[in-house]
């Protein structure tokens, strides 16, 4: 499937090697295309891991062994398959996994807990287990690539690679964090929506590098949507190599902690943008900001209602001012809101206050605003201190397009 490139995409930044993470590409040709269609991270031995995954009840095979890994926080290789999620496929499917584990960590000399797969693609076909061995083999003697091709190996109905890189200070020492990401439908956030992968050189207590991404998840990643749907891969995981020598963070008292936090959020919250704006079909990046809510849960879950609603999104689409969507959207998401006390605005232009209609509105800047490739819809719902944004995309027939075509 040829797709044109996002309108909204954004060039791939310059990115510092992190010591400790060599990576490496292949072609295991999960799919009848001519390139390289999977990513091989090796890490060096002490490299600590944590994760979040996917709550879907179809999970795949990854997915459920990944929990289990990150649990024991060690990890000395990533390996991520194109083409192929390898999800509802009952034995078959981990047993093709369980086969990648061992031959890596055979490679490695490591246990195969610390092997960590990941697959995305076409949902009920088992991995080929022949094309797996070979592609593992391949990748195991490659020449060391860059960050852009590891992204780029990943990609299925992405248009454009997406990478973000940071750096922190922890106390006298300079760390580094790099991470790439794809993703670009069926995307909806019930904790991660995508394949996402982030590495430093910090060393850092695996059950406090844990606490930080699943904080960091909770404010980016679990914050965007572009369709409603939740997949069944749905995996981030984040490698601390410890080989910048800094003393290890184990907790929020530690000097350089809320540094390194702020790091990997920023990262974090990027590439969740980044995932948005390659929505498939996506003309517009949407930031919706919900103020005056009960509380910050009720704030994201008025956002997500907004963000994930048809007639919002063909609205913005289509550049319509159309606010009553707006106010529908808040009235279907079953949390606190006072009709009467409701105020919308676009752009920074409000369109109505305390429930009703500026007596007198102006559309005119709002319309000039919806021209635009980036569009912000402010929501104060009256009843409290709670607030939240969220990030959506438009929507637009090259959903259907790309969807409609996805298997061919």
């Amino acid at each position: 499937m040829d797709l044109e490139r996002s309108p909204l995409a954004r060039p791939f930044p310059d990115m510092p090697q992190i010591d400790g993470v060599t990576l490496r590409i292949a072609r295991a040709r999960y799919k009848a295309w001519d390139r390289c269609d999977l990513t091989y991270v090796e890490l060096c031995p002490g490299t600590a891991v944590a994760g979040v995954f996917t709550r879907s009840a179809c999970a795949s095979s990854e997915v459920e062994l990944g929990r289990e890994q990150a649990r024991l926080g060690r990890a000395r290789a990533l390996i991520v398959n194109a083409g192929n999620s390898n999800a509802f496929t009952g034995y078959r499917g981990r047993e093709a996994v369980e086969q990648i584990m061992a031959q890596v960590a055979s490679a490695l000399d490591c246990d195969p807990s610390e092997v960590f797969v990941s697959s995305t693609g076409v949902i009920g076909v088992p991995l080929p287990k022949d094309k797996a061995q070979a592609g593992i083999e391949a990748a195991l003697v490659a020449a060391p690539c860059g960050w852009e091709d590891a992204a780029s190996a990943i990609g299925t109905t992405d248009t454009f690679t997406k990478g973000a890189s940071a750096s922190a200070m922890l106390a006298q020492t300079r760390v580094e964090l790099a991470g790439f990401i794809k993703g670009s439908g069926m995307i909806a956030p019930d904790m991660a929506t995508m394949l996402g992968y982030v590495f430093t050189d910090a060393a850092v207590d695996p059950a406090f590098l844990q606490e930080m991404l699943s904080k960091a998840n909770e404010a980016t990643f679990s914050c965007i949507t572009v369709d409603g749907d939740t997949s069944t891969s749905d995996t981030v995981l984040l490698f601390a190599t410890g080989k910048a020598g800094n003393p290890a963070l184990s907790s929020w008292d530690d000097d350089g902690a809320d540094a390194f936090y702020a790091a990997l959020l920023g990262i974090c919250r990027e590439l969740a943008h980044l995932v948005v704006r390659d929505g498939e079909g996506a003309q517009k990046f949407i930031e919706i900001a919900v103020t005056g809510a009960a509380d910050a849960a009720s704030a994201r879950h008025v956002g997500l209602a907004i963000a994930n609603s048809p007639l919002v999104k063909t609205a913005i689409a289509g550049g319509d001012a159309n606010w009553g969507r707006v106010v529908m959207a808040v009235g279907k998401a079953g949390e606190p809101a006072d009709r009467d006390r409701l105020s919308i605005g676009f752009g920074g232009t409000w369109a109505a206050k305390d429930g009703q209609p500026l007596a007198d509105y102006d559309e005119a800047p709002i319309a000039r605003h919806l021209e635009g490739q980036d569009i912000r819809i402010d929501v104060d719902l009256g009843v409290g201190d709670g607030r939240a944004t969220v990030w959506t995309c438009d929507l637009t027939h090259g959903y259907i397009s790309i969807n409609a075509d996805y298997r061919s």
